[in-house]
């Protein structure tokens, strides 16, 4: 197009956009363009999230061998902190105390340390959540990638460890006397429902504490009082037996508890099923879908905000 000046020259002008009149969001939708970081739908960040199943495998097993790097045992300390940790409960509880009430000595020492190596493995799953997000915000900020891939991956270093301390527990309960029989494959199924709980939670705690890191702080103390009830070093039933029944209900039907008791079913000769809940399988699979799959959801929800402000 062209048009004439005052003075007989003339002057070209620029035709009309097809863009012009046209909003941001319009813009946008026309040209294909999205909000950098935005987050992708529920079924699509699933997908991703499979797609960086291989960074999730290998970023756990770097941090499990890191985690002890620096100390001259190594790898040993991943055993070594819950035996001994089980030892001085054992000191305490089983000596000082007598919380072995009403459990045959040749049962205790593995029921103690089943305790403690279950519950271990949900306290370290949600301690490592808690600062999944705000203890590697360089990563976070640096890298373009579904970040439920780090409180997963934590999750999945504490399954890895959980497993090296297997070795322990299986050589300790052969040692007072039970042996390995078809139940010990029970572990499995509990253990995968375990994992899918832990990893539920690490997520919930993962979204919270990227906002509020004093959260590091209270946790150990919250992670404490949940360990005292949940039977890692009694008997629930037996120590609650004076109380009215529906405190012990309540303890024995809390997802840690259940866990233990599992495991301990599936591996304790001694430890039959007058020690379980009722329903306790289908308990533990209502826990690892609930808190699994909310935790799940939680998380994505936030998905645009982590690492940002």
């Amino acid at each position: 197009m062209s048009d004439t000046t005052h003075d007989g020259a003339v002057a070209l002008s620029t035709p009309p956009s097809a863009d012009d009149g046209l909003s941001s969001a319009e813009l946008a939708a026309k040209y294909g363009l999205t909000v950098s970081g935005a987050r992708p739908g529920l079924f699509e960040y699933v997908r991703q999230l499979r797609g960086r199943r291989h960074f999730i495998m290998a970023f756990s097993r770097a941090k499990l061998t890191a985690q002890y790097s620096q100390a001259k045992l190594g790898q040993l300390w991943q055993v070594a902190t819950p035996l001994l940790n089980a030892a001085v409960y054992f000191i305490i509880f089983g000596l000082i105390l007598g919380t072995k009430k009403g459990i045959p000595q040749d049962v205790f020492i593995p029921f103690l340390v089943t305790g403690v190596f279950v519950f271990t493995f949900t306290q370290s799953s949600v301690m490592a959540g808690v600062r999944a997000i705000s203890g590697n915000l360089g990563l976070v900020r640096a890298l373009h990638f579904p970040r439920a891939s780090l409180p997963i991956s934590f999750s999945l270093q504490q399954l890895q460890q959980l497993l090296y301390s297997m070795i322990v527990l299986v050589a300790v309960t052969v040692a007072f006397g039970s042996y390995p029989r078809l139940s010990w494959l029970l572990v499995v199924p509990a253990l995968v429902m375990q994992f899918f709980f832990n990893t539920g939670l690490a997520l919930i705690m993962a979204r919270l504490g990227s906002k509020t890191p004093d959260l590091a702080q209270l946790m150990p103390f919250v992670m404490r009082t949940w360990m005292y009830a949940s039977g890692v070093m009694f008997s629930i039933p037996v120590m609650l037996a004076d109380k009215p029944s529906w405190i012990a209900d309540v303890l024995q039907y809390n997802p840690a508890a259940i866990y233990m008791d599992l495991v301990r079913f599936a591996m304790i000769d001694g430890y039959g099923s007058e020690n379980l809940p009722s329903h306790v399988w289908v308990v533990g699979l209502a826990w690892a879908l609930l808190v699994g799959v909310a935790g799940f959801v939680y998380f994505w929800k936030a998905e645009e905000r982590y690492g940002r402000g």
